[in-house]
């Protein structure tokens, strides 16, 4: 059955938010909506850096959970792939025909070790990552049982203190482990520093990349001397990835956040000391929300609370104005200040939300809007695939 027989029998403010066509009025809040216009350009900008520096550009399917999202990824930005973080989120790309395919992190479980082994059926080359040596014969077993190959990153923590190994020699014995192994095959290096992307300042964040570089270097050296040169050399986002794509060391990014953006993106500075969501990439990603309430004369009450947006990051803003300013939320209410009370019940307001990722987790679809119309309809395909 195809998306517009399924879209057509499907109610809107039921199932759906808002079918192709609407007014940006009509539809039903609270939801997500993106700027397709915003969200075409950051695609173009980051893929015609990734280009112009020849670097791969592996895009961050965590961040949107969305099929159509990394298919416009690949088509206007050039995406050689995709990153995930579960077995179950991959497993949603493969079976929707990508054919490179990154869980950029470790899989141990072995009924997800089973499930992971298969994905290469979908006809995807698959990637993940390794930290243990014990996990090289695990995932070699599988592999072997099922006719596959899985191709390893042996993970490098280069500061995150989380899943990785610390020295190149066990990195180097990883490597050499996985290349004995049958049914798998030695890649390369993950060496992604996800809390230092969210740094402020500039100076800070190039400061956890200086050592991050030496680090990997050092591992690439070793590894080069025993004759495991790695082909891919993988990490970078948002916050980072001019760092790691001029350290003549990595040669694939893995940004994710730059398409949609996020109020917490927003506040880290460039090299000038400009915000970069005010001329880097722009705000794409929007929680629509109504104002359903405004019996307190300094205060709009709308219907995005917490049951629809991640709060870890900060509250969200309130987009393109700065009159009213969201303060407060509960389970299904947000609380504007409006000192001047500027805005009347029914009207819709866009925040820019603090965290896009866990944020996208909580919705269903995405409403695409272009001149205050709504144009494409996408499903966050992999939701709730955690495990």
């Amino acid at each position: 059955m195809n998306m517009e027989v399924k879209l057509s029998s499907l109610e809107v403010g039921y199932d759906v938010p808002a079918m192709i066509g609407m007014r940006e009025h009509e539809i039903q809040t609270p939801c997500l909506i993106l700027d397709l216009d915003a969200l075409e350009r950051n695609i173009r900008k980051m893929g015609d850096y990734a280009k112009t520096h020849n670097m791969r550009h592996r895009a961050h399917g965590k961040m949107h959970k969305s099929v159509d999202v990394l298919k416009l990824q690949q088509k206007l930005g050039g995406a050689v792939g995709v990153c995930c973080q579960k077995v179950s989120e991959a497993e949603v790309f493969a079976r929707a025909g990508i054919e490179d395919i990154l869980v950029s992190n470790e899989v141990r479980d072995p009924a997800k070790i089973d499930r992971l082994a298969r994905l290469p059926r979908y006809g995807a080359r698959i990637i993940v990552c390794v930290d243990d040596p014990t996990n090289v014969a695990e995932l070699s077993a599988a592999a072997s049982k099922h006719g596959t190959v899985i191709e390893c990153f042996v993970e490098i923590d280069c500061g995150a203190g989380r899943c990785g190994v610390r020295t190149a020699s066990e990195v180097v014995a990883i490597a050499k482990a996985v290349s004995a192994a049958p049914g798998l095959k030695f890649t390369g290096i993950q060496a992604y520093q996800g809390a230092m992307q969210h740094l402020d300042r500039y100076e800070d964040r190039k400061l956890k990349v200086d050592a991050a570089v030496a680090q990997v270097k050092e591992a690439v050296e070793a590894l080069s001397q025993e004759g495991l040169k790695p082909e891919l050399v993988s990490g970078g986002g948002t916050g980072s990835y001019y760092f790691e794509t001029n350290s003549g060391v990595y040669n694939e990014l893995q940004c994710g956040s730059y398409a949609f953006m996020d109020a917490d993106y927003g506040r880290i500075l460039d090299n000038d000391g400009k915000r970069i969501d005010s001329g880097e990439f722009e705000n794409a990603l929007f929680i629509l929300t109504s104002v359903m309430s405004h019996v307190k004369a300094d205060k709009a009450i709308c219907d995005a609370g917490l049951k629809v947006q991640s709060v870890d990051s900060g509250l969200p803003s309130v987009h393109g104005r700065d009159d009213v300013r969201y303060i407060k939320c509960s389970d299904e209410h947000g609380v504007i200040e409006d000192p001047k009370g500027v805005l009347k019940v029914n009207e819709k307001v866009r925040l820019v939300p603090g965290h896009c990722d866990p944020t996208c987790n909580v919705h269903d679809w995405y409403v695409g809007v272009r001149n205050g119309v709504v144009e494409a309809l996408w499903p966050v395909s992999a939701r709730g695939k955690a495990y």
